[in-house]
């Protein structure tokens, strides 16, 4: 089922500004008894629902893996936390104003070899640059994707980046390609109709006029298909999604930006919710 748009994304800073218990259009105040700390230091905490709590059709989950700067999972704050939990926060704020999807309201990290990891449709894995996959994690990441599973890859940049993630790829799927996502496939237009793939900024770039970084010029959208033609991961390279969630509420923060990520984001979730 398509979510019912409710707002426009250009109302996307108004929506941030207006705080999040005035994101939710059903009248619910968002339980905040278990959204993680705000200090970068604990990042790395992990929660269960507290007992009670109802269980929700969506949940935006960020995938906690291991990589190459920090550690097993960076217990301290490692690449799969950055721009956390603000970006998600802020995310979910307009996702549950856009739609009528029945979102988890507050951020949900998940080790990617989590049992309970295939109860979630989606995860948003960032700075997959730096992604260094234990056994373990490989295992468990293919069997999430090819179960049904969907996976957004943001944040990485040049070809460094690129080789190291290739690589990790190929590890959960030596028999699948990286392909570029077509003009006009479903996963574009699953909720907005994307023409261009945009180049997003971090945020201190955006401010002086640049939008590229470490040799990422081009930016890119490509996935991993199936042997059915389901794309299972879609990759946005050379390009900042969600830096843009973070800091879209920022006046000087350019809308050109935040308006593509919002609607990137939501189509992402859109699409894996209904294939």
């Amino acid at each position: 089922m398509r979510p019912l748009l409710v707002k426009g994304v250009v109302a996307v800073s108004a929506v941030l500004l207006a705080g999040p218990a005035a994101s939710d259009t059903r009248g619910n105040t968002p339980d905040t008894s278990r959204i993680a700390a705000d200090s970068p230091g604990e990042a790395g905490r992990f929660f269960s629902l507290p007992p009670g709590d109802r269980r929700y059709s969506f949940y935006f989950t960020r995938a906690a893996y291991s990589d190459g700067r920090f550690g097993r999972r960076g217990r301290g704050g490692g690449s799969w936390a950055t721009d956390y939990p603000k970006a998600d926060q802020q995310f979910l704020t307009v996702l549950r104003r856009l739609t009528n999807l029945d979102a988890l309201p507050y951020e949900h990290p998940v080790q990617l070899d989590d049992p309970q990891l295939r109860r979630y449709p989606f995860i948003y894995t960032v700075e997959v640059g730096n992604m260094s996959l234990t056994e373990s994690e490989v295992t468990a990441l293919r069997g999430y994707l090819l179960a049904g599973g969907f996976m957004m890859a943001d944040d990485f940049w040049g070809d460094y980046e690129w080789a190291n993630f290739a690589e990790q790829m190929r590890r959960v799927f030596p028999e699948y390609s990286i392909v570029e996502i077509p003009k006009g496939h479903p996963v574009l237009s699953a909720l907005y109709d994307v023409d261009e793939i945009i180049q997003v900024p971090n945020v201190g770039n955006a401010r002086a006029g640049i939008t590229s970084e470490n040799g990422g010029i081009v930016p890119h959208c490509r996935g991993i298909f199936d042997e059915n033609g389901r794309l299972m991961v879609v990759i946005n390279w050379n390009t900042d999604i969600g830096d843009a969630w973070e800091w879209a509420e920022q006046p000087d923060y350019p809308l050109k930006f935040s308006t593509y990520a919002y609607q990137m984001g939501v189509n992402f979730i859109v699409y894996a919710m209904s294939h």
